[in-house]
C-alpha cells in the first residue's frame, strides 16, 4: 500500500535533487543540464550572502512563518475545543463545513477574494473599521501591515484543516474520563484543562515538530499573489526572491544556491525539533 506513495516521492522529491549541482555552476541553459557548464565552486553562495537584501528577506521569512506556525496551532486548538462543546449536531456540522471549505480553494482564487475583502476603497473589512471609527487601511500596500495580513489570511484559509485533526483527536479520548471528572465536581473548564488538552498533547507535539521544519516556508503561492514592490521591504521572502533571481533575472546558479541554503536550514530545524520532542516529551515518530 505504501509503494505507490514511495515511488511518487522518489520521482518528484528525490530525483530532482540532482539539480543542486547548478548552485556550484555558472549555468547556461543552452548547454543543457549535462552540458559543459562552468564550475564556480562557492561563488554563487558568496554572491547570495553579498546581496544587500538577503538578511532582510531571511528576517521576513522567519517572522511570517513563525506567526503562521504559532497562530496556526493555537486557533485550531481553541476552535476544536469550542466545537466539541456544541451539542447541536446540525449547527456543529455547518460550522465545520464553513471553516474547512477555504482549505480546498487555491491561493490564486483565495487571494482574489482577499484583495476584494481588504480593498481600501470598498472592502468589507475597511467598511467595518471606518464604521467603528478606526479609519481605512491599505493592508496589502502598507509595509507595516503586510506581514500581519499574510499571517491572518493564511490562518483564515487553513485553520479549518487543523480543527478537523484536533476534533478527531478529541473524539478518541475515553468519555469515561469526563464522567469521572463530572462526578468529582469538575466543570467543563477543568475537564478541558485536565482531560481534553492532555489527550491532545501528543498530536500537538507531532504537528509542532512537523511545522518547525517549515519555518523557512513562508508560503510562496500566497505572497506571490498578494505582494507588490511597495511591500518588498517586509513582504519579500526566500521563495519569492528565488523566483525573481531565477525566473525573472535568469540567474539560475544563485537562485539554486538560495534554495539549497533554505533546504539545509529546514533539514537542520526539523532534525533539532524531532530530537527535542524525543528528549523532552518522549515522543518518537519512528
Amino acid at each position: 500500500m505504501l509503494l505507490p506513495a514511495v515511488i511518487a516521492v522518489f520521482i518528484f522529491s528525490y530525483l530532482p535533487m540532482s539539480g543542486i549541482i547548478i548552485s556550484f555552476q555558472k549555468f547556461i541553459p543552452a548547454k543543457g543540464y549535462w552540458g559543459d557548464q562552468t564550475w564556480v565552486g562557492l561563488d554563487n553562495f558568496r554572491y547570495m550572502l553579498s546581496m544587500p537584501n538577503i538578511f532582510g528577506v531571511l528576517r521576513n521569512t522567519i517572522v511570517i512563518s513563525a506567526g503562521k506556525i504559532v497562530l496556526g496551532m493555537i486557533i485550531p486548538i481553541v476552535v476544536s475545543i469550542l466545537l466539541n462543546e456544541v451539542s447541536n449536531i446540525k449547527f456543529k456540522k455547518t460550522i465545520q463545513t464553513m471553516i474547512y471549505f477555504p482549505y480546498f480553494i487555491s491561493w490564486v482564487v483565495f487571494s482574489g477574494i482577499m484583495i476584494d475583502i481588504l480593498s481600501q476603497n470598498n472592502g468589507i473589512v475597511n467598511d467595518f473599521l471606518e464604521f467603528f471609527g478606526f479609519g481605512r487601511h491599505f493592508f496589502l500596500g502598507n509595509p507595516g501591515l503586510f506581514q500581519g495580513t499574510m499571517i491572518w489570511t493564511d490562518v483564515l484559509k487553513n485553520f479549518g484543516f487543523g480543527t478537523v485533526i484536533y476534533l478527531a483527536t478529541i473524539t478518541n479520548i475515553d468519555p469515561t474520563l469526563y464522567e469521572a471528572a463530572a462526578v468529582d465536581g469538575a466543570g467543563r473548564f477543568r475537564q478541558t484543562l485536565h482531560i481534553t488538552l492532555p489527550g491532545m498533547f501528543m498530536i500537538i507535539v507531532l504537528l509542532m515538530v512537523l511545522n518547525l521544519g517549515n519555518v523557512l516556508n513562508a508560503g510562496f503561492d500566497q505572497i506571490f499573489n498578494l505582494y507588490s514592490p511597495a511591500v518588498y521591504n517586509t513582504g519579500d521572502v526566500i521563495d519569492t526572491l528565488v523566483y525573481r533571481i531565477g525566473l525573472v533575472d535568469f540567474q539560475y546558479g544563485p537562485a539554486t544556491a538560495v534554495g539549497l541554503f533554505k533546504s539545509l536550514v529546514s533539514m537542520i530545524l526539523i532534525s533539532v525539533s524531532y530530537l527535542c520532542a524525543y528528549k523532552f516529551f518522549s515522543y518518537r515518530i519512528f
